[in-house]
């Protein structure tokens, strides 16, 4: 299912890194301004697999930020789909911020639940309970993290040349760093930068689902989170307006904001060997900066 066209995507080198590094970006949020980045990459087999199994509406889950409903949204209007976004937190009274509106413009039937019934998302109680309200539903986990949604992000790691020392991606599930790791040869390093507060559980996540011996070249950091998933304080939206002014690259507030903070943060301490070439992806996201834009300089 091909509704997107790749040719879009590229490899930006950086203006301003210091002498003996080498930093380029692969830019995977040129691919849709809305169905952007990694989104798209875990998506596509997902909404095959749902088309050769005849369904007819997709099912998926995410908070009220959530980039992945908004891309499932619109993905899945695009490609003749219906689709029910199951949100976490909010109620129907509830105002409803610019990514769950343009979810519902593009189709999606939002449910919310309570914080305490979506952590039962998984369990087959619940997942009757959502088929007996929407009728034959094709179920894709928060994030597109399933086995299907791994395959899709290994894409991601075909287009990652050899000549990186290092290659650094954002992580909210681990699917995508987990697609990447199976197509990269062991001895790159994988440098994964959570969002959150405590995000390096995620690395016993991850480790469930490839082999050992890529572990050691998997370094995870979670200390640039700026309050929490979500969230941000003005420090970065400063980098965010001096990035973009020298890079010419829009960064997205949730994620790969927050990656090139640690990426530059790491520089700073040494922490890559001189003459390392670097390679950072940029997952998309953008619609997200919509809460801030008035902070930024794009």
């Amino acid at each position: 299912m091909d509704i997107m066209d790749e040719s879009k995507v590229v490899i930006q080198q950086l203006k301003k890194v210091p002498n003996s590094l080498s930093i380029d970006m692969l830019r995977l949020d040129l691919l849709h301004p809305v169905i952007s980045g990694n989104k798209w990459y875990k998506l596509r087999p997902n909404l095959e697999a749902a088309k050769n199994a005849n369904f007819n509406t997709i099912l998926t889950f995410g908070g009220a930020f959530s980039n992945h409903l908004i891309a499932t949204a619109a993905a899945a209007a695009q490609s003749g789909f219906q689709s029910v976004g199951v949100v976490r937190g909010l109620d129907a009274e509830t105002t409803l911020n610019p990514t769950l509106e343009a979810c519902k413009q593009y189709g999606m039937k939002l449910h919310f639940v309570s914080r305490e019934d979506y952590h039962k998302s998984k369990t087959e109680d619940f997942l009757a309970t959502l088929q007996n309200l929407y009728g034959e539903i094709f179920v894709i986990p928060e994030g597109g993290a399933n086995e299907n949604g791994r395959s899709g992000a290994e894409d991601i790691g075909n287009m990652i040349p050899n000549r990186y020392s290092h290659v650094c991606v954002s992580v909210g599930s681990g699917t995508t760093v987990l697609g990447i790791l199976r197509r990269l040869t062991i001895e790159k390093q994988v440098l994964g930068f959570a969002p959150m507060k405590k995000g390096k559980y995620l690395k016993e996540v991850i480790s469930q689902h490839f082999l050992p011996k890529h572990l050691p070249n998997l370094q995870l950091f979670d200390q640039w989170h700026f309050g929490g998933f979500g969230h941000w304080k003005p420090e970065l939206l400063d980098f965010m307006n001096q990035f973009y002014l020298s890079e010419t690259i829009p960064l997205d507030m949730v994620y790969t904001a927050k990656m090139m903070f640690g990426v530059f943060a790491l520089i700073q301490q040494n922490y890559f060997p001189e003459k390392s070439k670097i390679l950072c992806i940029h997952t998309g996201g953008l619609q997200g900066n919509i809460s801030i834009r008035s902070n930024l300089c794009y």
